[in-house]
């Protein structure tokens, strides 16, 4: 199915039912009519509405017959919580959950979404707004994880974290100011909290996550692409988990 929906009716129709909208996408100057109620819906909802050129929408456009909106809906049904903790008890396993904060780049999503079925995690948690999604492009560069990884999308982190707490998880933030994370203890239930390339982790999260560690950096460049951090970490949990077998 296609993620992209057009024209006011459908996309409408689709703010109306229970389908996943990432976005919605409306030309400049057009909101008079169906489109100003459409904005309405989705602002009541808390979806995005981004404002661009109707060129924009002529080139993404598949049927040529926008009618000034287009959205963006998600191209795989999201999970629950208690999907990816019910997973972790059917293996026997310590929780082992990837928890993104602000990664807007669905290809960065979709590859962390493929490192963390490589490397054993239960699930990843994503939040509803300023986030990539799961459209077409992060399914596609997950290369076929999103089969087998089950991805939560909350309202709240900070929330979710508190109740990942109550469960007995250890939640570790990614920061720069961090200690070092070869000398950090991974083991156990653990939950990783990887920020955006440019803001990273909001401040709010990080005072609510357990501890914070680094990776060491020795060359010239200060920090690595999200998903290169993310999987650097997800593999030393890994290690550390093996070890202490």
């Amino acid at each position: 199915m296609s993620d992209i929906i057009e024209g006011r009716n459908p996309v409408m129709e689709a703010l109306k039912s229970e389908r996943e909208i990432e976005k919605i996408l409306v030309a400049k100057g057009a909101n008079q009519g169906s489109i100003k109620k459409i904005i309405a819906m989705a602002k009541d909802k808390g979806i995005p509405v981004q404002y661009v050129e109707k060129q924009f929408l002529d080139r993404q456009a598949a049927t040529g017959a926008h009618q000034g909106v287009m959205a963006y809906a998600s191209a795989y049904e999201y999970s629950e919580l208690e999907d990816i903790v019910f997973k972790a008890q059917a293996k026997k396993e310590d929780l082992f959950i990837i928890i993104l904060d602000g990664i807007e780049d669905p290809h960065n999503l979709g590859a962390i979404i493929r490192t963390a079925d490589a490397a054993g995690s239960h699930g990843v948690i994503i939040p509803k707004r300023n986030a990539a999604g799961l459209t077409s492009a992060a399914v596609k560069a997950s290369a076929g994880a999103v089969e087998y990884v089950p991805v939560v999308r909350v309202s709240n982190i900070v929330q979710t974290i508190q109740k990942l707490k109550d469960l007995g998880v250890w939640i570790a933030a990614a920061d720069m100011e961090g200690d070092e994370l070869f000398s950090s203890n991974m083991t156990g239930k653990i939950a990783l909290v990887i920020g955006s390339e440019g803001k990273g982790i909001s401040r709010l999260i990080k005072e609510t996550c357990d501890f914070a560690v680094k990776l060491p950096m020795y060359g010239k460049i200060e920090s690595l692409n999200a998903s290169a951090a993310a999987a650097v970490i997800m593999y030393e949990v890994v290690r550390q988990r093996s070890q202490s077998k």
